[in-house]
């Protein structure tokens, strides 16, 4: 199967929008992603998976240390932003979660330290250790099919 094929296939799991975020000597990167998810409970681990051609991959090693921001409805345009795909300039304020940056007004922060990294095929999976944990009740930034979407409620129907 060639890579396109693949592509197309995965993009057909419905999936949440997050910005991975970290810091290096007082500077904040982030990038857009979608490959996340919970690991275990009991400690609370969480994975994220990165592309070995990601610039972020390196700063993730050096500072040991990364948020995960799970994208509000509203918040499309940072999606963009970390996913390099607006031409222009545009600043991003973030705030601190247990030290770490995170992204304000996300449907949830969570901050992290690296216990483990695993190269796998083209990425790399960074176990976090979840060090602290904010949630906001807001509607989250849906990805599918290489689209944006949103959620909505199903009305019961009453007979």
């Amino acid at each position: 199967m060639d890579d396109r094929r693949f592509r197309n296939a995965m993009g057909k799991f419905a999936t949440g929008v997050t910005v991975i975020a970290t810091e290096v000597e007082g500077d904040v990167h982030g990038m857009t992603a979608n490959a996340f998810m919970s690991v275990s409970l009991d400690p609370k681990l969480v994975v994220i998976s990165i592309g070995a051609k990601a610039k972020i991959l390196t700063k993730i090693k050096e500072s040991n240390l990364f948020s995960v921001n799970i994208l509000a409805a509203d918040q499309q345009e940072l999606s963009n932003i970390f996913a390099g795909q607006l031409k222009e300039h545009k600043e991003v304020v973030f705030e601190r979660l247990d030290g770490k940056p995170v992204i304000p007004g996300s449907v949830v922060q969570i901050a992290c330290e690296v216990s483990a990294e695993h190269v796998e095929g083209d990425h790399t999976l960074f176990i976090g250790k979840v060090t602290d944990i904010h949630i906001e009740d807001v509607e989250p930034l849906v990805f599918y099919s290489g689209r944006y979407r949103s959620l909505t409620e199903e009305q019961a129907v009453t007979l």
